[in-house]
């Protein structure tokens, strides 16, 4: 500061001596004050003529409460000093609404913490269809389809939609036994919940889209959590047996279908065998017959003198007996290996 901008005695001015100056300054010119009253307006009216709409964003502008259009992301200007007004919704974002808990924090790169008092039990204790209770938290994520009706169609929007969100949901586990809910069952309750809740909301012409409906926690009440626990026990030793049971079957049954095959394989190889067999002996037996028919005294000798020497192979001696001799006949020797008798005949 110089020395001439300085005041008497080279102290600080104050509030009082800088709000002079300024009068003072405005005094040098004809119509100052009307001149402070103009440029008031002119930066009244400036910055009260334009707002900015976020990327992910949608403006709808009023004027004197009617809609009269919506704005996209960027600067834009509207009539100043309230004339028109602004309303900013984000239409691209995925929005959330918590059933059961609320999240306490979600910072990246933490652990998330929950809270999960009994404040919030009104919501999440639920009947199932054989009246046990379970207590069901649950998130749905949507988007605002039609900024417009999400904003003027329904009174309160967000809480139209937990309402609706609620109602549908208790109704779809009330539907059900609660082993279905607690187990294998919750990806089915999610998907009815999500497209009941889809059409309800759509017939509201509430301009939201539904984006998915996730059941987080499916517990029993902390009370009969043994209770719950000794069933779900009970289920898996059951599940253990079926599994075991079905494994045996699997490691005998082919087993058995192996034994099966081969014993039919078996079968079908001597029935071919039998048939083979018959075929042949019925062709011999045709050849034989055309031989007779040819010669029958020669055919039927060598059939004799075949079937003799066949019998006869396989004797080790042989005794020829007349039936008119009252006494042996001496030893015929007609084996290779056969001794004769040291035996006299009896007369």
């Amino acid at each position: 500061m110089t020395e001439q901008n300085q005041p008497p005695g080279g102290s600080t001015p104050t509030l009082e001596d800088v709000l002079e100056k300024i009068r003072q300054q405005f005094k040098r010119f004809k119509g100052g004050p009307l001149l402070i009253l103009v440029a008031v307006v002119v930066v009244v009216v400036l910055w009260t003529a334009w707002f900015t709409v976020q990327p992910e964003e949608t403006g709808i502008v009023q004027r004197f409460g009617k809609v009269m259009r919506t704005a996209g992301p960027g600067l834009h200007f509207k009539l100043p000093y309230g004339i028109e007004k602004v309303r900013l919704l984000p239409t691209a974002r995925v929005l959330k609404e918590e059933f059961g808990f609320r999240t306490v924090s979600a910072v990246p790169g933490e652990k998330t913490r929950y809270d999960t008092r009994g404040a919030y039990k009104d919501e999440s204790l639920m009947l199932t269809g054989d009246l046990n209770v379970i207590d069901v938290q649950w998130i749905i994520q949507y988007r605002i389809e039609d900024p417009i009706r999400y904003l003027f169609q329904v009174r309160d929007t967000s809480k139209t939609i937990r309402d609706t969100t609620e109602a549908v949901m208790r109704r779809a586990v009330g539907n059900r036994l609660g082993s279905d809910v607690l187990t294998t069952g919750r990806v089915a309750v999610a998907s009815e919940a999500k497209t009941e809740i889809q059409k309800i909301l759509t017939t509201y012409a509430s301009g939201v889209r539904l984006v998915t409906v996730e059941l987080q926690d499916v517990t029993p009440p902390d009370k009969v959590k043994p209770a719950f626990n000794e069933v779900n026990e009970s289920r898996q030793d059951k599940e253990r047996t079926i599994n075991k049971a079905q494994e045996q079957a699997n490691r005998e049954i082919p087993k058995a279908r192996g034994v099966a095959t081969q014993r039919i394989s078996e079968a079908e190889g001597y029935a071919l065998e039998r048939v083979n067999r018959a075929q042949g002996e019925a062709t011999r037996f045709e050849a034989i017959l055309g031989q007779y028919e040819q010669a029958p005294q020669v055919t039927r000798r060598r059939l004799y003198l075949e079937a003799m020497t066949g019998f006869l192979s396989d004797m080790k001696g042989l005794y020829i007996v007349d039936q008119d001799q009252k006494a042996m006949v001496p030893w015929l020797p007609l084996a290779s290996d056969a001794q004769p008798s040291t035996q006299g005949s009896q007369p």
